[in-house]
């Protein structure tokens, strides 16, 4: 357990991913120095904060056996969200903007415990998180969407050197004004490396398939709906927060165009895509 001591010494550092920096508050200096090396390039400015964690790392909190206690569980509780699983727990305070989190000494717990934060950040504020890869061309941002084994880390492989790529798995979509911004962020997917910290306004909305041609295909509104609502990460059993995710992917689609790309793994189709 973290003593009065060590919270007194501890040091922060502040990530900052789609404009919005979270700082993460610790004593330990092995978790400071992983943080700092795995979201490079997304580091905060010293004192910004939209929301503040403090974090103990414990050596031995590591995953239980395989016993189906080991999932992923985000729920409301006395206006607190509590995320939990394996190697993690954590609570956060929407009213302070100030959480806690134990966790193990493992990267891939504090990258899920962001993903969940920004998920919970974005879905009031009518933005969200998405299976996707994003990709600036030309000043404006493109959305990819797809389950796993779309086609998401081709399309960014074949992108040409004129694209800055934002992300080959999960794309940060912002609210803005009338519109949406796609923000980079430093979840790699097959790619293994982050995507750049750029944001731009969303032009269009892929939806991704594979196929022996490449082609834009309409899709119908509803059947649009349906594909983006797969593909939004959502992590919470709250009636509320479903109605914010249901009401920001409709009121995405009213304004940024929809449609299906079909491609075959050649660099040709992004000459579809401009």
């Amino acid at each position: 357990m973290t003593t009065v001591e060590q919270l007194a010494s501890s040091q922060e550092v502040s990530v900052e991913i789609g404009g919005m920096p979270i700082v993460l508050r610790t004593p330990d200096p092995g978790f400071l120095a992983m943080v700092e090396q795995r979201y490079h390039g997304y580091l905060g400015r010293p004192g910004a904060s939209a929301f503040s964690f403090d974090v103990e790392v414990r050596p031995d909190y590591l995953f239980p056996p395989d016993d189906g206690e080991n999932e992923l569980r985000v729920w409301k509780e006395l206006g607190r969200w509590r995320l939990e699983r394996g190697d993690f727990l954590a609570e956060m305070d929407p009213a302070t903007r100030t959480g806690r989190i134990l966790q193990a000494p493992s990267p891939y717990a504090i990258d899920s415990v962001l993903r969940i934060v920004h998920s919970l950040i974005q879905a009031p504020a009518g933005g969200f998180l998405l299976h996707g890869a994003s990709a600036i061309r030309g000043g404006r941002a493109f959305l990819f969407s797809g389950i796993s084994g779309a086609g998401k880390t081709t399309i960014s492989r074949l992108a040409p050197p004129d694209v800055m790529l934002l992300t080959d798995e999960i794309s940060y979509v912002r609210r803005d004004g009338e519109g949406y911004r796609a923000c980079g962020t430093p979840f790699a997917g097959e790619l293994a490396q982050p995507g750049e910290n750029a944001s731009a306004p969303v032009e269009r909305l892929f939806f991704l398939a594979k196929g022996p041609e490449n082609r834009i295909d309409r899709v119908d509104p509803a059947g649009a709906l349906r594909m983006l609502l797969r593909n939004i990460l959502f992590f919470a059993d709250d009636a509320d927060l479903v109605k914010m995710v249901f009401r920001s992917a409709a009121e995405f689609l009213e304004r940024i165009p929809a449609s299906q790309l079909t491609f075959f793994p050649d660099a040709r189709v992004w000459q579809l895509i401009e």
